[in-house]
């Protein structure tokens, strides 16, 4: 198994408490601490208001952050999980992500996805078209960035965009950019996966990822795509720590500071995302928890740290007892 650590952008309200000029050196040490210790990329949300409600706290913008990643380190991918589509024209995010491309080296990764985040599209004029609109939007342009990376140039007249010989030079390193095709929608997401995707991401517990990977395979075979070409991945929020009751006191203490920032209701309900969940919990307990889903494709995991900004304790025990396990 191969490990993505999310750096803390402020989107999840974990960045809350440091004061804005001072939350690139935060993020910046933490992409340099996931250098020195093992892991092989890192990565941001791509969203411009928080969760689980939008606040004035900051959150910082992804394609920022992944230029000034590129530009910082030295070994790590770097990606987005995921880049919204529609937040911007796919020609031009073609050659932001060329740009970064160069920058880095060759490390950049492009997560995309249709977007969900309907508050935020309202908030910043995108209006929030329907799921099938927005998927469509995903179809033509990850169809667009392809042929721009790949030859350089891409025309595209399509039902969303449209673009007339858009030169991308220089091109990616490799020349091209691998693709993460994120979301799990059966019928069409999981499809432009099979037909586009380097890698996916979708649901990581026991079940989902079990059945999604069965959608998607039936998908590879539909269109004559090899499944085992496709890395599959999901994402993970972990509260680690030695003994149940140090992994109860951290949670608890987590949704305390949340409601520090949002409604306690919308704080106890993120709970959610974290209780019961493969990464919450004791190594032994996480080892065991992401063993059975490696042993069922699972390829890469990319991680959430809802502390790290704080405290590294949770990090630490991480990279110390259950990466070495499951490498």
């Amino acid at each position: 198994m191969r490990f993505g650590m999310f750096i803390p952008q402020g989107w999840r309200l974990d960045l809350a408490g440091i004061a804005p000029a001072d939350q690139w050196s935060v993020m910046s040490s933490l992409a340099l601490k996931a250098e020195d210790t093992g892991w092989d990329s890192i990565w941001v949300y791509d969203h411009f208001h928080t969760v689980p409600m939008p606040t004035d706290e900051a959150t910082h913008e992804a394609w920022s952050l992944v230029s000034a990643f590129a530009a910082t380190t030295s070994r790590v991918d770097i990606g987005q999980m995921c880049t919204a589509m529609s937040y911007r024209n796919p020609m031009y995010l073609a050659k932001v992500a060329a740009t970064a491309d160069l920058i880095s080296g060759g490390r950049v990764q492009m997560g995309i996805g249709a977007g969900w985040y309907e508050q935020e599209w309202r908030a910043y004029g995108y209006g929030f078209p329907s799921a099938g609109e927005r998927l469509a939007r995903l179809d033509e342009g990850v169809q667009i960035m392809k042929q721009a990376w790949e030859t350089g140039r891409a025309t595209f007249d399509g039902t969303h965009y449209r673009v007339d010989d858009a030169i991308c030079a220089p091109q990616p390193v490799a020349g091209r950019i691998p693709f993460w095709i994120a979301g799990g929608g059966e019928r069409k997401t999981l499809r432009i996966a099979a037909q586009y995707a380097d890698y996916t991401n979708f649901d990581g517990t026991p079940e989902g990822f079990a059945h999604k990977s069965s959608v998607l395979r039936q998908h590879c075979t539909d269109l004559g795509r090899d499944f085992d070409s496709i890395v599959r991945s999901a994402n993970y929020n972990v509260v680690l720590a030695e003994s149940d009751a140090e992994v109860a006191r951290r949670l608890e203490a987590l949704e305390q500071r949340l409601a520090r920032y949002v409604d306690p209701a919308a704080a106890e309900a993120s709970m959610g995302a974290f209780r019961g969940m493969p990464a919450v919990g004791t190594p032994d307990q996480v080892i065991e928890n992401l063993t059975a889903l490696r042993d069922n494709g699972l390829a890469y995991g990319i991680f959430y740290f809802p502390d790290i900004a704080f405290d590294a304790g949770s990090l630490d025990l991480f990279v110390d007892k259950v990466m070495p396990a499951l490498r």
